[in-house]
């Protein structure tokens, strides 16, 4: 049954015979739906929505050896715009370098990372693990 609807969605190559993507428990109106740039499908979050979006919780290190750890839908976008020193809390921190990021599908979830990760057990664990 559930190979069977995976079967039917809208990016499998090949569709079983006498099957349509409407017929499938998962399929929306919107049955040319495109991959992303990764060649992967867009995330079906239910009833039809879908969200290309992935959250990132980031660590840099700025010049000053301090670290900024703070989380984003963007990570080029926003790697760029701290380059440029459009970011209040790093321009006068500039160069800074991307230590690690974590990727997230869930807003919620990527903040609460986030959040532990400003936390004192939290940042006992970049310190021991990537700074």
């Amino acid at each position: 049954m559930v190979l069977q609807k995976i079967a039917n969605l809208p990016w499998s190559k090949k569709p079983r015979v006498g099957s349509s993507p409407t017929s499938s428990a998962f399929a929306s109106p919107k049955s040319d739906i495109k991959s992303d740039e990764g060649g992967l499908p867009p995330i079906r979050l239910g009833f039809g929505e879908i969200s290309p979006l992935m959250y990132y919780v980031y660590l840099l290190k700025c010049v000053d050896r301090k670290t900024y750890l703070v989380c984003t839908n963007n990570l080029k976008e926003r790697l760029k715009r701290h380059q440029k020193g459009f970011i209040p809390a790093t321009h006068e921190r500039l160069p800074i370098s991307l230590i690690c990021y974590v990727t997230f599908q869930d807003k919620q979830k990527a903040f609460q990372f986030e959040k532990y990760l400003k936390s004192a057990s939290g940042r006992a664990f970049l310190r021991k693990r990537f700074i």
